[in-house]
């Protein structure tokens, strides 16, 4: 299971400063019920201020990586201390000795507040993620952030594999995070991620790329109303297009397709700015449904496994009064998506041989 979000932190690396202005639009929870899930067999997630001001870091159980293998951590469970907007992230690893470790070790890092659902799913909402193909996420701090409150619970899981010759004890997987308290005058527009995977509702993301031509898609409604003010998309390997759809209008909102890229070789989609001098960002409406669709040309005349993927995602400014809504812990989707989140919570962890690994592995 790779991060549903890349696309979402991808995004935000592109959100450029520009002469938005206004208040900062507020979402608001909805009251919060506390989720009857006993998370007491969980292991802790520290999250605690960093070496600069306005810096968090938040950072899982330590784990060994022998040379070889990938380990897939179970969630572990956390609280924000502090009220702010979070507008920029970076992954780091580091050993028993607190070396810095490479970081293309990390394989994926996800959070999910299980109190909150997401915009298209009534599913744990994923709030931060970041990976192989994520690096340093920062947007205008004076424009846009998403917010994080004290003593919100937070989920969180990693996967870390090592594909050399030398094993490393102690690893713990961290996510730094800057951060503007609350109460301050900017940023000015609170936003928060967004995703419509043609593979939901539930499970690993990648999916079985068959040969020649294909197509996959996936409808919903969001939850609430408000705008998209960024959108991209992410694909596999022999992906043409990928498209954001308003199915019941029948328009084609987004258009996305992969840069030049050698053949075989998977590339980044362009993301879209939706906002500018002249308007800030693309309604979207419950009472609509939106569609990702996806299509494939995949040449090599065999099955790809886990070869495909289309996933379109960015930031989402919800209307000024939205209520957000809880998440119903009674609902089976809500339930199976968080044992999937959970991982192998209870059970040692231990690393398996990689080839073994990637036969399971999805985004």
């Amino acid at each position: 299971m790779r991060p549903r979000l890349f696309v979402v932190l991808a995004a935000l690396r592109v959100v450029v400063a520009g002469s938005a202005v206004g208040a900062m639009p507020t979402h608001h929870p909805a009251a919060r019920p506390a989720v009857p899930n006993d998370w007491s067999a969980l292991e802790r997630a520290t999250i605690i201020p960093g070496s600069k001001p306005g810096e968090l870091t938040l950072e899982l159980p330590a784990v060994d990586l022998p040379a070889g293998t990938l380990v897939d951590e179970p969630a572990s469970v956390g609280e924000f201390p502090v009220d702010g907007s979070i507008y920029a992230l970076h992954a780091e690893l580091v050993d028993e000795n607190g070396r810095q470790l490479p970081a293309s070790l990390l394989h994926h890092m996800n959070v999910m507040d299980p109190n909150e659902r997401e915009l298209f799913l009534p599913i744990g909402r994923r709030i931060l993620a970041s990976g192989m193909e994520t690096g340093e996420i920062r947007f205008p701090w004076l424009l846009f952030g998403s917010r994080i409150h004290a003593g919100q619970r937070i989920l969180a899981n990693a996967m870390v594999h090592n594909p050399t010759n030398v094993g490393y004890r102690g690893v713990r997987v961290r996510l730094v995070l800057n951060y503007i308290p609350e109460h301050r005058p900017w940023p000015f527009f609170s936003v928060l991620p967004w995703q419509l995977d043609v593979a939901f509702p539930l499970g690993d993301k990648s999916f079985d790329l068959p040969p020649g031509r294909s197509e996959r898609s996936y409808e919903g409604s969001p939850a609430v109303a408000g705008k998209l003010i960024v959108i991209g998309g992410h694909m596999h390997a022999y992906g043409r297009t990928i498209e954001f759809w308003d199915a019941t209008t029948g328009k084609l909102l987004w258009h996305g397709e992969p840069a030049p890229a050698p053949a075989g070789a998977a590339s980044a989609v362009p993301v879209g700015k939706l906002y500018s001098l002249k308007g800030l960002g693309m309604r979207i409406t419950p009472s609509h449904r939106y569609r990702v669709h996806v299509v494939y040309e995949n040449p090599t005349g065999h099955a790809i496994p886990n070869g495909g993927m289309g996933v379109v995602g960015g930031l989402f400014m919800p209307d000024r009064k939205a209520i957000w809504p809880a998440t119903d812990p009674s609902d089976s989707l809500y339930q199976k998506d968080l044992r999937h989140f959970m991982g192998p919570v209870g059970k040692p962890v231990v690393g398996m041989p990689l080839e073994m690994g990637h036969m399971h592995m999805g985004h």
